[in-house]
């Protein structure tokens, strides 16, 4: 599916040639192709996000190179304005992409430091905008509230060779330009307007967003909103702004228009990117998105019934002489009379695969958890897939051991939680 003649849509695991076709494959043209791959270099020496995690390199005779998607979930906007959208495997049947966007941006929701935790997904026309026009417009509705609440003005210290005097006379200076000219006064004095770093830094935001923007309504906003911001200059240096914003009561109704600018143009998503090639890249890693989504519905379920914990660390497999090889399970609920220790593991489980795709160190740390924690349940969750008979399973071992394995159905999570909790709570 594509959005213009340069989006591309793919979905975790998919992947692009260079100018050939190949089924399953994009075809991306020979330009684009090598800026992304060189953007996948560019982030293999990155110790947070290895490039096998990120984006795979690979070649195949008689094809040349192919560059596949894996862990990682989101949008890269190239430099040259292609936008390349990987969109989550959202089970394995028959899903819209439109669906599969209102699925993860639900999920994305529930990350800590995320911008648009109150915005509604529902509202979204997720069949005809790409991500990247869904995030715009997510910033353009927070700066259109933010103007009906009116721009914040300071005081501002300006340096000026000015016709009359105020202020405070900077002698070298009015020397420097005005020995000839004495009609002029070279003055240092504060000046109160709009002219501060979070509006600097907003207006930069939108004419960025109008160059990167092909929806018509995404456009039309960003225009009309660069209107209100008559009187502010551009930023000239956004680390310097950044660090020049002011972070108090008066001005709480900025703190989201300018988590947004932070995202835009510092390309900040849940992990720092580097390369040239690369406008923006807001990319998350599906793991870590579905342990948070997981986590959050059962905190919203489980209410005050249980201490929910998340990656705990009470724990570790060895205390002596020191702790040593910490266990952190993913979720550790705690009710007066039993534990329950949950792990999320984002992978499409078949009937196909060796023991359906559990991977036998997944099964040793549950194995760890359940002696640590003495715990009454231990459950692997997974998202549901097609393409497993089973709604769920146990393994069980002679020293009475049980992991169960279950499967969050992400297109009815709440209904998926809801029954577990039910079963084992």
């Amino acid at each position: 599916m594509r959005f213009s003649n340069k989006s591309y849509t793919i979905t975790e695991y998919g992947g692009f040639t260079r100018g050939v076709s190949l089924s399953g494959y994009q075809s991306l043209p020979e330009k684009t192709f090598d800026a992304l791959e060189s953007f996948i270099l560019a982030n293999t020496s990155n110790a947070e996000t290895e490039a096998v995690e990120l984006l795979s390199l690979s070649a195949r005779r008689g094809i040349g190179k192919i560059i596949t998607a894996r862990n990682y979930v989101g949008l890269i906007t190239m430099t040259d304005g292609t936008v390349i959208e990987i969109l989550p495997k959202i089970a394995s049947g028959d899903i819209s992409d439109g669906d599969t966007k209102r699925i993860f941006l639900e999920m994305l929701k529930t990350l800590k430091d995320v911008t648009f935790k109150d915005f509604n997904i529902s509202n979204l026309h997720t069949d005809r905008m790409s991500l990247l026009e869904i995030f715009i417009k997510m910033f353009l509705d927070e700066v259109s509230i933010l103007t009906k609440q009116g721009l914040k003005a300071a005081y501002t210290s300006v340096e000026a060779n000015e016709r009359f005097y105020k202020g405070k006379l900077l002698a070298s200076q009015n020397i420097k330009y005005n020995l000839i000219n004495q009609d002029r006064f070279f003055v240092c004095f504060d000046d109160f307007s709009i002219n501060r770093p979070e509006n600097r830094l907003i207006k930069s935001t939108l004419r960025f967003l109008l160059k990167q923007t092909t929806d018509s309504r995404n456009r039309r906003d960003a225009i009309r909103l660069l209107m209100f911001f008559e009187g502010v200059d551009y930023s000239a240096s956004y680390e310097s702004d950044f660090s020049k914003c002011i972070n108090d009561r008066s001005m709480s109704h900025y703190v989201k228009a300018l988590s947004w600018c932070h995202v835009f143009l510092r390309g900040n998503s849940f992990t720092a990117f580097a390369g040239s090639e690369v406008a923006l890249a807001l990319l998350f890693p599906m793991e870590k998105v579905f342990e948070s989504f997981v986590a959050s519905k059962f905190r919203r379920h489980i209410g005050d019934r249980a201490n929910l914990r998340t990656q705990d660390t009470r724990y570790s497999l060895f205390d002596s002489p020191t702790r040593a090889f910490a266990l952190r399970p993913d979720i550790v609920t705690e009710f007066s009379d039993r534990t329950i220790v949950m792990d999320t593991k984002w992978k499409l489980l078949s009937d196909n695969s060796r023991n359906f795709g559990i991977s036998q160190s997944d099964m040793y740390q549950m194995y760890a958890y359940s002696k640590k924690y003495d715990a009454d349940k231990i459950l692997l969750l997974y998202p549901h897939s097609d393409r497993i008979s089973r709604s769920e399973f146990k393994y069980s071992s002679e020293d009475k051991v049980n992991v169960e394995v279950v499967f969050i159905d992400l297109r009815d999570a709440d209904k998926s939680i809801t029954n577990l909790i039910a079963k084992v709570c």
